[in-house]
């Protein structure tokens, strides 16, 4: 298929990205890690010792940065539908995070350990219909949501990327209803044009 007017100018702009150019220098997976390198900067989220989990994490930009901060004490457990290319200390299970088979593996994996930090950086495949896509990722959002509210420890974080747009207020009120305190990102790595926020819930009820 010959590539779009559009698909040509999103080529050229990424291969001439500040952060895309960083993330090959510095050896990471995708240009994303920068946006939780910053947010953690900020927040102070990812701390030595601690379990995280990583949902949607491939390409493995996140659980990468992740993996550093939290040490060799630490756990980085990673999910995705598709495979993740090993990683040093991330342990992956491949599968949909709401299926049994997959939780169970989970728990198997954490052996008692509790969960100090979820964290997505999921997105929909864009179709180009606003409304389906906005939509789509609002639902992405609320799944990462519900499995946080499952699974993190009392007093945890969760840290999702979330798209402005229809359906966004509902998501913030649905977070307040279980974290003491919620608040929104847009880090540098972010690129301006992009309706996309980082919410981060902190404090678990």
């Amino acid at each position: 298929m010959k590539p779009t007017k559009t698909s040509k100018q999103w080529m050229r702009e990424h291969v001439n990205d500040h952060y895309v150019q960083m993330a090959q220098k510095e050896g990471y997976r995708s240009r994303a890690a920068y946006k939780l390198l910053e947010i953690d900067e900020r927040d102070h989220l990812l701390k030595q010792g601690m379990v995280v989990v990583d949902l949607g994490a491939t390409p493995g930009g996140w659980s990468q940065v992740a993996a550093t901060k939290v040490g060799d004490k630490g756990r980085v457990i990673a999910l995705d539908l598709l495979p993740l290319a090993p990683l040093a200390r991330v342990e992956f299970i491949q599968g949909d995070f709401r299926e049994e088979s997959v939780l169970k593996e989970l728990e198997v994996k954490l052996a008692g350990k509790q969960i100090g930090l979820v964290i997505s950086d999921m997105a929909p495949n864009i179709s180009g219909i606003d409304s389906a896509d906005q939509a789509r990722s609002i639902h992405l959002a609320e799944l990462a949501l519900e499995f946080a509210v499952q699974h993190l420890n009392p007093g945890g974080a969760f840290l999702a990327k979330v798209f402005q747009g229809s359906g966004f207020e509902e998501y913030v009120k649905m977070m307040r209803n279980h974290f003491k305190k919620v608040v929104t990102r847009k880090p540098k790595a972010s690129r301006d044009r992009s309706s996309e926020v980082y919410m981060l819930g902190m404090d678990k009820i």
